[in-house]
């Protein structure tokens, strides 16, 4: 057989992205603190969804050494996600605290 037939399966996350990217504007000194904290735990989570997927085509397409790699991937994206979860129930909770106030 020769070797020069078959080419590698090349991803597609490199021509088309899983998420469009967000647009930066210059109202950074608008946003407040718990905002730029969602927005950094958002950003995130959508980078270790990006960095699991990609360790998973590689190891659906066998080009994954060592598959320890794609467990801790998972791993930090099941955090990111659970730290997500809670940031956002701490300011509901917060919010129906503060809701309950009578002035």
């Amino acid at each position: 057989m020769n070797d020069t037939f078959f080419t590698p399966i090349q991803p597609l996350w490199d021509k088309m992205p899983l998420m469009p990217q967000r647009e930066e504007t210059g109202s950074e000194g608008n946003q407040s603190v718990f905002g730029a904290i969602f927005a950094s735990a958002m950003d995130n989570v959508r980078q270790t969804e990006d960095e699991k997927n990609k360790l998973q085509y590689s190891l659906a397409t066998g080009q994954l050494d060592n598959p320890a790699e794609l467990m801790i991937a998972a791993s930090k994206y099941q955090t990111s996600v659970d730290l997500l979860v809670q940031l956002r129930n701490k300011a509901l909770d917060a919010y129906s605290e503060l809701s309950r106030i009578s002035l």
